[in-house]
């Protein structure tokens, strides 16, 4: 078997990386690319506080990827609702912008409001970056979306309204922007027992049409387009315990949908987690698609903690493979594995169970 330049240098690489965490003890560090991500772990920012950017959106702008997501930092004033904005070039190493929203007492909603799972989107045409939320009463019987806007990506947000999309309620959200350009909000309707997937106006200030249904009561919708096919995932209606995620596949935003599907092994529960957003890393020899996802501790939010992994994806099939150490080029798009660290993840998934 032929074997290309480039994945020798990048087994290399990864052989470098292994050495390097050997030797880290004795104050040898790997280099930036080189250092993996490690599903379920603690993940650290760049003042090393653990990242609270929970239930989130990836917005990538440049070089740049903008993680936006719940800041629930355990010495947050409890009558505030915070969303945190970081910043990376390589989705491993994220610095701390700020908290770009901080909201009390939305729409009179008083100081229990939920406000979850925020979106950020980039309208080209007004220059503006256009914050979507799920807004909700402590009962979640609001049902709403809320909009804040910035005039930069981690500028301080304002906030401008709520509403139910198409007059539908609202819970979890999702954003997707497909290989043209056009934005989407993802939303579940509990009434209707499924997901809508609706056109963003011009402005990005509203919803202006549904252009696909999938009809199963479902949450934590998110959505790729990988190589002429639409991948939407999703999981069951339970609350913060996880449950076996489910896929469907179409050849048209529109649909139809096929049939849902595992992406994992149902009893591994997605791996105890939730998904958020499936992000598509373009580079200069593959594309690869990563699930983000959550690992939910109700009791202690501050604490849960992230499910990055490369999925296995391509001719209708999505697979989830069991979390384990992994490293990305951002520049090729390749990414490898580090096996012989998986132990160590799962051993830290069991504890939390």
């Amino acid at each position: 078997m032929r074997i290309s330049k480039s994945a020798v240098r990048f087994n290399i690489r990864l052989l470098l990386a292994g050495c390097a965490f050997a030797c880290s003890i004795g104050g040898t560090t790997a280099r930036a690319q080189d250092e993996p991500i490690r599903p379920g772990s603690v993940w650290l920012d760049d003042r090393g506080k653990a990242i609270q950017a929970h239930g989130g959106g990836i917005l990538h702008l440049g070089s740049v990827y903008y993680w936006f997501g719940e800041d629930r930092s355990e010495e947050n004033d409890p009558k505030t609702r915070y969303v945190a904005c970081y910043s990376s070039t390589d989705l491993v190493h994220w610095r701390f912008r700020r908290q770009v929203l901080a909201v009390q007492n939305p729409e009179s909603l008083g100081t229990d409001a939920i406000l979850e799972r925020p979106k950020v989107f980039y309208n080209k045409k007004t220059g503006k970056f256009v914050m979507y939320m799920h807004l909700d009463d402590a009962k979640y019987k609001l049902a709403r979306v809320a909009i804040a806007i910035s005039n930069r990506v981690d500028g301080r947000y304002t906030y401008v309204k709520s509403f139910r999309p198409l007059g539908q309620e609202s819970r979890d959200i999702g954003q997707f922007v497909d290989d043209d350009g056009a934005a989407y909000l993802i939303f579940e309707s509990r009434p209707t027992h499924g997901f809508f997937i609706a056109k963003l106006t011009d402005d990005y200030m509203d919803v202006a049409n549904a252009v696909s249904f999938i009809k199963e009561p479902l949450e934590g919708g998110a959505l790729v387009h990988y190589k002429g096919l639409y991948y939407f995932v999703g999981s069951h209606l339970t609350g913060w315990r996880p449950n076996p995620n489910v896929y469907a596949v179409s050849s048209s935003l529109a649909g139809p949908w096929s049939e849902m599907k595992d992406i994992a092994p149902p009893e591994t529960n997605t791996f105890d987690s939730q998904s958020s957003m499936l992000i598509k890393v373009s580079g200069s020899r593959t594309e690869s698609v990563i699930y983000i996802g959550d690992r939910w501790k109700p009791a202690q939010l501050w604490d849960s903690r992230y499910v990055w992994m490369p999925l296995k994806i391509g001719d209708g099939g999505l697979q989830l493979p069991q979390p384990e150490p992994w490293l990305i080029d951002i520049k090729t798009g390749e990414v490898a594995f580090l096996p012989e660290e998986s132990k160590s993840i799962s051993g830290a998934a069991a504890e939390q169970k």
